[in-house]
Formats: C-alpha cells, sequence, structure tokens
C-alpha cells in the first residue's frame, strides 16, 4: 500500500479522498472516459484503486504518483499508465491541471486494445511520451460526469472515436524510463521516501542513514537485497525525476543543477551517464509543452503558475550542455 506522507519531511500536505471515480466510470457503451481537477500544490490524494486501467497527464504542472512498488513523477510532457486494480496516490508538486483518462478493460484483460500476446507490459505502471497527437485527443475529450447533462447522440460517438484514437496513440507511445522503485522494508521505505520528498537534504549516504537509525552498511545492503542497485543509481533516479519536473516550470538548466546540488557541468555528465542524452535532449519537450499547454489549453484557469518558477523569474530557456567534471558533492560510495 503506498504511504508517501509517512516521511516526516511530508507534513503540511491536504489529504483530499479520491476525486468522484464513481461519476467517470468507463464501459462498453463509453469506453474510454475523461475527467479534468485543478489541484493546488500540497495536495494529497490518499491511496485508492479502480477496477478499470488509468491515465494520468497534467496540462500544467507536476504531480507525483506513488504505487507500492515505485513512485512516478508525472510532467506535462509525460503520461502514466496505471493498470486496473493497482493502489496508488496522487501528490500535487505544483499547482496542476490534472486529467485523468479511464479506460474500460474486458474481464482479464489489460491495455489500450492491444491483443494478448501483448498486455503483459501494460499489466504494471508505464511512463509514457506524450505526442501533440496524444495531448490534443485529450484535451478534446468530454470532462462531464455522469450527474450532468446526458450526452447526445452525436457527442456520443465524437467521444468514441476520440477514445478510439487515444488507444491507438497509446499503443504507439514509447515507454520513458522515469519512474523510481520503492521496496518493501519499513526502514528503508522511510529511507526513500524521504530522498523523493527533499533529495537535497543531505549529501551522503551515511546522513541519510543516521535518519533512519541503521548503520550505512545496512542501508547499503538492503538496497542491494530490495532494489537491486545501489543508494548512488538509486537517488540519480530521484534526481532525474525531480530534474524533469523543474524543466516542466521552464527553468534554465544551470538553475535546475544548482537547485539538484551540482555543477551544470557535472549535472550534465550524471545526466548523459544515466540517459545516454544530453540534459537539452532530455528536457527540452518538458519546456516546449509548458509554453505550448499555457497557450492552447482554454480550460486552465488564468493565474495558475508555478510559484518558485515565478518567484525566481527563471528565463523561459534551457542552457547549453557543457563539458563533464566532478560534481560538487558525491554520495558516500556503496560497495
Amino acid at each position: 500500500m503506498p504511504n508517501p506522507a509517512s516521511s516526516p519531511t511530508t507534513r503540511g500536505l491536504s489529504y483530499v479522498g479520491p476525486l468522484t471515480p464513481h461519476l467517470y466510470e468507463p464501459g462498453p457503451e463509453r469506453p474510454v472516459r475523461a475527467k479534468l481537477h485543478h489541484l493546488r500544490a500540497d495536495t494529497q490524494v490518499v491511496p485508492h484503486s479502480h477496477p478499470w486501467a488509468q491515465l494520468a497527464i497534467s496540462t500544467t504542472g507536476v504531480t507525483r504518483l506513488t504505487v507500492a512498488q515505485g513512485s512516478y513523477i508525472v510532467p506535462p510532457s509525460r503520461a502514466l499508465w496505471i493498470p486496473p486494480g493497482v493502489e496508488h496516490a496522487v501528490t500535487v508538486v505544483e499547482d496542476a491541471d490534472l486529467r485523468t483518462l479511464y479506460l474500460h478493460q474486458a474481464p482479464g484483460r489489460c491495455g489500450p486494445g492491444v491483443p494478448p500476446a501483448e498486455e503483459d507490459r501494460w499489466r504494471d505502471c508505464r511512463v509514457l511520451e506524450v505526442s501533440g497527437l496524444l495531448r490534443a485527443l485529450v484535451l478534446e475529450m468530454d470532462t462531464r460526469p455522469d450527474d450532468a447533462a446526458t450526452l447526445s447522440a452525436e457527442e456520443l460517438a465524437r467521444e468514441r472515436l476520440l477514445g478510439a484514437l487515444v488507444q491507438d496513440e497509446l499503443r504507439r507511445a514509447p515507454a520513458v524510463r522515469l519512474g523510481v522503485d520503492l521496496p518493501h522494508d519499513k526502514r528503508l521505505r522511510h529511507l526513500c521516501e524521504a530522498v523523493l520528498a527533499d533529495p537535497t537534504r543531505h549529501d551522503t549516504l551515511e546522513a541519510w542513514a543516521r535518519d533512519t537509525g541503521a548503520s550505512p552498511r545496512t542501508v547499503a545492503r538492503l538496497f542491494r537485497e530490495e532494489l537491486g542497485t545501489t543508494f548512488t543509481q538509486w537517488r540519480q533516479q530521484v534526481v532525474l525525476a525531480h530534474a524533469v519536473s523543474l524543466a516542466a516550470s521552464r527553468r534554465p538548466m544551470g538553475q535546475i543543477a544548482s537547485e539538484l546540488g551540482y555543477s551544470p557541468s557535472a549535472f550534465s555528465a550524471m545526466v548523459r551517464r544515466a540517459m545516454g542524452c544530453s540534459p537539452r535532449e532530455l528536457f527540452a519537450p518538458q519546456a516546449r509543452l509548458s509554453g505550448t499547454i499555457r497557450r492552447r489549453d482554454p480550460t486552465v484557469r488564468e493565474g495558475l503558475t508555478n510559484r518558485t518558477s515565478r518567484e525566481a523569474g527563471a528565463p523561459p530557456t534551457l542552457a547549453a550542455s557543457i563539458a563533464p567534471e566532478e560534481p560538487r558533492h558525491a554520495d558516500l560510495p556503496v560497495r
């Protein structure tokens, strides 16, 4: 059961229950349903699940979805597929216009209309790239609940056509490795959730381990046993997820690197090692889509902006990558 609020660093969250999913239940007649909610930063939707599949996509702002096995940052350039029955919690990182698609799944089936032989990859959560077409289709989906006016025959036919195209785009969407795995061990889970909430709070494994009351050696062993990785490698995934979140607010790369505890060149080197591309290549979709969405989405309320970006006065472009060098700090090596 996801519990992203268990860390003391996440205090101050405003908790809300599931956002009326019963009013958007999909079925054979309406296989793809859409809903829209405007959520303020630090809002958390408590853990819940649905008997249908779900696609979470933010047209503005950033959300974090947590399931038992991992945590996923969802900026405007990405969407998260959640299979039927998977319990999840939603935390709003920045003020967000969260659009949710509910997809009907026949008994025993899973996926956006894929053949049975292709269903296995859709039985786990997946972060997907959002194409311009997929975004446009999602924005056109009717978001009225069941207790509103009944759809006309023409509106219902249009929703079905849009839904069919949405599923076709989902089948074509590339998956992105931006999720962060989470362990079952309570001590390690507590540490991981604290890192997710504030990855720059400590510089070393020793400091993070001190908060859990466990020795660095024990924590290092738990990372290997539970997650099959080292603390340094796992924390890099957290940093990358937060970097994608910051890039969605159109901050320059130098500022992103600084906020995450790196020099620009060290940050560039880390991204290249982890993702095989430059920060410009990784983050360009976030900056481009965040600008496009604010111009084109008529449902977004005026004045709903990223508070930290506004306060920082960040320019709307990303700086170019610089040659690699050593980071200002290094995590304690894990053997």
